[in-house]
């Protein structure tokens, strides 16, 4: 699938540790735009039909094993109709030798060609992944963004609501800082985002009255972490009187981010709450529901048995 986004062939080529055979003309500059791959077998039998030569194209045992059959003309003319193409590039795994004939194709038509030792299974299956988090779908929101007990929770409210304050009273108390103001968020999978911050402002803070301060610098690496995957949103909003706020926790409250339903719960901010603790809280038991337990629901249950059973 084509994305709006790109990554340079380049950087997939370090991620992979992949042996460059030969540099096309453009290989600094190229960049791939689809997460998806292709094992051309049927092609370099000669059928190009729905053929894109914008996936990385990857050759293993069963590739090789066909072009074995072959003679050296059969050879020269499988791979020639394929590197006419204006392919992305060539991976061979297994760590086998190119074939003299893809060689000199790749060089009379200047198409880049790789070698891994990987097997081919595990190098489709790690590139696909690392293409689909480089081009995944993304956008960038305002908040913070904390891991707490290994749930990665996404503070939102109005800028001066205490965010910030908040993250770093957690830092304090053992977890950890993603993203601070801006946070950067992709979709990986159907149902999983993953956020972490701009580079330029990674692990920085800023905090009124005192102004920007590295949290890395300040509380060590151990308070800090690259990114997250994000399990709920904690909307801050200022405690408003008469509001009637959720007290038992039986209706549930999602927020949509890049098509993804994330929980949600929305916490009433005033002087005296120690919204950190409220947090840890908020987190362990967005846990317990997605293990299968939900306080609420179990003393709902109790109480209708209790009045079942006529002890009300």
């Amino acid at each position: 699938m084509r994305s709006k986004y790109s990554v340079p062939l380049k950087t997939i080529a370090k991620e992979h540790n992949l042996e460059l055979l030969h540099a096309a003309k453009d290989y600094d500059s190229a960049k791939i735009t689809t997460y998806d791959v292709n094992r051309p077998a049927m092609q370099l039998t000669g059928f190009y039909n729905y053929f894109d030569p914008h996936r990385i194209q990857i050759i293993g045992r069963v590739e090789s094993t066909y072009l074995d059959t072959l003679t050296h003309e059969g050879r020269r003319d499988a791979f020639e109709r394929f590197m006419q193409y204006d392919i992305a590039a060539l991976v061979i795994c297994h760590g086998m030798q190119p074939f003299p004939e893809c060689m000199e194709m790749a060089e009379k038509y200047d198409r880049t060609v790789f070698i891994t030792a990987e097997d081919t299974s595990e190098f489709q299956a790690g590139v696909i992944s690392s293409l689909r988090s480089h081009l995944a779908p993304r956008q960038t929101m305002h908040g913070v963004l904390v891991e707490i007990y290994g749930e990665g929770v996404l503070l939102t409210g109005d800028s001066g609501i205490g965010k910030s304050e908040t993250a770093l009273e957690l830092i304090k108390r053992g977890h950890r800082l993603i993203a601070d103001d801006a946070v950067q968020i992709r979709k990986v999978g159907k149902n999983r985002l993953i956020g972490d911050a701009p580079e330029m402002i990674r692990y920085y803070m800023e905090l009124r009255g005192i102004g920007v301060v590295n949290v890395r610098r300040i509380y060590g690496i151990g308070s800090v972490k690259p990114d997250s995957g994000i399990d709920l949103v904690v909307h801050l909003e200022p405690w408003q009187e008469g509001k009637a706020y959720d007290r038992l926790g039986l209706t549930s409250e999602t927020e949509n981010i890049l098509g993804v339903e994330v929980p949600r719960v929305t916490i009433p901010v005033r002087p005296g709450r120690n919204l950190a603790v409220i947090l840890e809280l908020a987190a362990m038991n967005n846990r317990q529901k997605n293990l299968g337990y939900n306080a609420a629901e179990a003393l709902a249950a109790e109480h209708d048995l209790a009045i079942d059973a006529g002890q009300f």
